[in-house]
């Protein structure tokens, strides 16, 4: 394999040889995997040679195309190498830089499509069961399979068309190695686009079966373009020697399929690429060998020219003459042998050809009773389409309904959990106050136990401070007393003297003062002994305030700390309670979030209905706009009410939540009554009507609008609304008939006089319109006057039916007043039927202002303007109000 490598990728401008590369991919086989070869491509200098780089970009698609599996994933390891060398020549201006710039990208493409779709193999041939399995059933699946194959596709294409730019496609040209060099990779490149076109075209038509055309417009642009130019490929590919002889190019279909129509897929052939057998090259040994057996015969050549011109030696000759004269027999025996078989050749030919014809006939016929097949097959496609898009409808239809009972519960679910959490934040909310109203009251009795404490120890000092001044006190007493003593100790000292001076003289003296001495040294000893005891009790005193202090101080450091621990709960209950409060908020504040967006939708489906062209048939009474437009001004109080409760206290959006689905409906039921009551009013009301709905759902949604965002919420204001609700009140105000004003009893005149003057009105405008036909032909001739003629023929007609109708429904009125009246008169009939009589007199003015703007619509139009459009919109116009009339006779 190394050797192959070496001769395979050089810096030589000419083609790999088939021999190196059939080594090389033998060689993959051998070790199930590309080890080898990239362990010698990696050391390959393709950073110094653009032609190096490009023939081992050949090598590497041939190996990752005929190798074996495991090559895949080898060179999944070897992407950056393959992108780095692609970036450096795609910098640079070289020719083949610029291809191999190209072919690196197509490579990467191939590597990566491989390795994401492994039921692909790299050579890209699978069976059309293995790509339906593959695409699945999934159409976002198949969309994405099929838009890598067109990015796959596209790469390959690009490399063809650089290589063609880059070359002078004469068939002599393609003959020198320099060309060959280049044009050498396109042999792998038709192999890929074969398979690529053939599975593009079938997922194109998966596709076509599952969406709808106009969603794949962009696919088939990009595949149109790509088929113009993979034929054009295929064209100058084919017109070049040197493909001929290495490769069958398959030929095209001269337009691209047509993928609208289902049965083309079973036109569509698959291209099929075919490599002949090749001559088997030969070896260099095989030529040495060849070039040594030459030498040793030759000796053997010269001896035998020798024989044939001299003669044999030995006289052998004569026995050569009998050897020539056996094999020229033998020639002539093979030769007729030879005529007898080319006689039953040539019968065999011709038997063959007999078969082939009837054959062909037959094929012939098939193909008939196929394309009559393909030709029922298709419309019972169609039909199946159709019954399928019925179906889809229908379970759309019923898909819809279970959204919105889904949508409907959902709601109802949610509100009652919220309505669930609102409780339990209140009985939390609770809960926490009590519990901070019994940690107020520990904390109450514990600044009451330390103020007790606080006093006692007040108390105890003051006791202590007591005690020392009465010790002090007694102290001074006693020194008093000592003092005192010893005074009178000495006085007795002096009297002792004295008395001992005169012991002599009065021994009874004497005994009287030793008794009182003894007496005062007892009562020293007693007050000696008190004064001891009154230190011991200070000692004690002392010792039990400062033991009281000690405990003071320990009760007083465990009561802080106790305050510090129910302080820190209380802040955590806090902020627990104002992180619920605020969840409380958010969750408020989503539900209106929610409701405001439902309510949009709403507003927007109603104002759609403005300019739907279906919903024109829909109509409606001023009556009933009237009581529409008179609730949903009443919600707005509602509305406004709760919008501001809500800004007053945001934990509960209860109130605005209602009052907001209440305001949609009923705004948005005005807005299609609205639309619906000026199918039937006059031009200038109703364009005034449609503007005023139009007014009304932008103003409203411009207030929902405002309550979406915190910001602007508090400040949003319902006037606009209640101004364009205001409007759309006057005009259904305007619209009802005015026939109410008029007393009961005079109905049935009314409804006469209507009739007659409309009669009157549809004859004037006969009489009209056969003066406007006398000046049309005084002024216009030619095509115009013939246009014109035919116009007011027409209308003549027109007016002439509408009398007619007129007429009829007046008799058809007849009848039905003397049917229904019995014994009551024809102004009672009507004043009973009051309804039925107010729509006949809206109907026939709506008929007599019908024929007037008609007969002035087409004065203009003939005699001035032109313009028949507005002529065409005053007759429908006119044949509304008739078909009103008939229809209001018959009620």
């Amino acid at each position: 394999q190394a050797i192959s490598i070496s001769k395979a990728i050089n810096t030589q401008e000419a083609p790999v040889k088939e021999k190196h590369a059939r080594r090389i991919i033998l060689g993959t086989h051998h070790e199930k995997g590309a080890f080898t070869f990239w362990s010698y491509a990696i050391g390959l200098p393709l950073a110094s040679s653009a032609i190096l780089s490009w023939k081992f970009c050949h090598v590497l698609h041939k190996v990752l195309r005929d190798g074996h599996p495991n090559v895949l994933q080898d060179c999944q390891r070897y992407r950056s190498n393959i992108r780095e060398t692609g970036d450096l020549w795609g910098h640079l201006h070289d020719r083949y830089g610029q291809l191999v710039s190209i072919y690196t990208r197509l490579l990467l493409t191939k590597i990566s499509f491989h390795a994401k779709h492994p039921e692909f193999p790299p050579g890209l041939e699978v069976s059309d069961e293995v790509l339906e399995k593959t695409a699945g059933t999934d159409v976002n699946n198949i969309f994405q399979l099929t838009v890598e194959l067109f990015d796959y596709l596209d790469w390959e294409l690009k490399l063809s068309e650089s290589v063609f730019r880059q070359l002078n496609t004469s068939m002599a040209v393609s003959q020198m190695s320099a060309v060959q060099c280049r044009l050498a990779p396109l042999i792998q490149v038709i192999q890929d686009c074969s398979h690529l076109y053939h599975y593009a075209v079938k997922l194109m038509f998966k596709l076509h079966s599952c969406l709808p055309a106009d969603t794949l417009q962009g696919h088939r642009d990009r595949f149109h373009e790509q088929f113009r130019s993979l034929k054009n490929f295929f064209k100058k590919a084919s017109d070049m020697l040197y493909f001929k002889r290495l490769i069958q190019i398959p030929r095209l279909p001269e337009s691209p399929p047509n993928f609208l129509r289902a049965s083309a897929l079973a036109e569509h052939v698959k291209p099929v690429v075919v490599i002949p057998e090749e001559a088997p090259e030969d070896e260099e040994p095989e030529n040495l060998i060849e070039i040594s057996t030459a030498s040793t015969t030759e000796p053997q050549i010269t001896s035998d020219i020798f024989e044939q011109t001299f003669g044999p030696p030995n006289g052998i000759r004569d026995d050569r003459d009998a050897q020539i004269e056996s094999l020229k027999k033998e020639v002539d025996m093979l030769r007729a042998e030879m005529e007898k078989i080319k006689l039953e050749a040539q019968r065999y030919i011709t038997q063959l050809k007999a078969q082939v014809n009837s054959l062909e006939g037959e094929v012939e016929e098939q193909r008939k009773q196929k394309q009559k097949a393909l030709v029922d097959n298709e419309q019972l496609r169609d039909e199946l389409e159709r019954l399928q898009r019925a179906k889809q409808d229908s379970d759309r239809s019923q898909r819809l309904c279970a959204e919105a009972e889904k949508k409907a519960n959902a709601t109802e679910i949610r509100y009652t959990k919220l309505k669930e959490k609102h409780s339990e934040l209140i009985n939390t909310h609770a809960e926490l106050l009590r519990k901070n109203a019994d940690t107020a009251k520990q904390l109450t009795v514990t600044q009451q136990s330390q103020e007790e404490v606080a006093r006692v120890k007040e108390q105890l000092a003051f006791q202590v401070e007591q005690v020392k001044r009465e010790a002090e006190m007694k102290l001074e007493d006693q020194s008093v007393q000592m003092e005192q003593l010893r005074q009178e100790l000495d006085t007795r000292r002096d009297e002792l003297d004295q008395a001992q001076r005169s012991l002599s003289h009065a021994k009874q003296a004497g005994a009287e003062l030793s008794a009182q001495v003894e007496a005062l040294h007892t009562e020293k000893e007693v007050l000696r002994r008190s004064v001891s005891e009154k230190e011991c009790e200070l000692l004690s005193a002392r010792g039990l305030v400062e033991e009281k202090e000690l405990q003071l101080s320990q009760e007083a450091d465990k009561a802080t700390r106790e305050i510090r621990e129910l302080q820190g709960r209380l802040l955590e209950k806090s902020n627990q309670e104002q992180s619920l409060q605020q969840k409380l908020l958010d969750e408020q504040f989503g539900i209106l979030q929610e409701t405001v967006r439902e309510a949009e939708d709403i507003l927007r489906d109603a104002v759609a209905k403005l300019d739907d062209p279906l919903h024109v048939r829909c109509t409606s009474s001023p009556d009933y706009l009237l009581s529409r437009a008179q609730a949903a001004l009443e919600s707005t109080d509602t509305l406004e009410n709760g919008h501001a409760q809500y800004v007053a206290s945001m934990a509960d959006a209860a109130g605005l939540v209602g009052a907001l689905a209440l305001f949609a409906h009923l705004t948005a039921d005005t807005i299609v009554n609205g639309s619906a009551t000026s199918h039937l009013a006059p031009t200038d009301h109703a364009d005034q009507l449609t503007e005023m709905c139009r007014d009304c759902g932008q103003r409203s949604l411009d207030y929902l609008g405002e309550l979406k965002d915190k910001q602007t919420l508090a400040r949003a204001e319902l006037g606009d609304v209640r101004q364009a609700l205001r409007g759309v009140l006057q005009l259904a105000q305007e619209l009802r008939p005015k026939s109410l004003d008029i007393k009961q009893e005079e109905l049935g005149d009314m409804v006469e006089k209507e009739m007659a003057s409309t009669s009157e009105a549809i004859e004037d405008a006969v009489r009209r319109i056969e003066e406007m036909m006398s000046q049309a032909r005084n002024k216009s001739s030619g095509v115009k006057l013939e246009v014109n003629e035919r116009i007011l023929n027409s209308c003549t007609d027109l007016m002439k039916a509408i009398r007619l109708l007129v007429m009829t429904s007046t008799n058809l009125q007849k009848e039905i007043v003397e049917s229904g009246r019995g014994a009551a008169t024809t102004q009672e009939f009507y004043a009973k039927n009051s309804r039925w009589t107010e729509g006949l007199i809206s109907a026939s003015k709506a008929v007599g202002w019908g024929a007037t703007q008609l007969v002035e619509s087409a004065d203009r139009v003939v005699l001035h303007t032109g313009k028949y459009e507005e002529l065409i919109v005053c007759s429908h116009e006119i044949a509304a109000s008739t078909a009103q009339l008939v229809a209001a006779s018959k009620v």
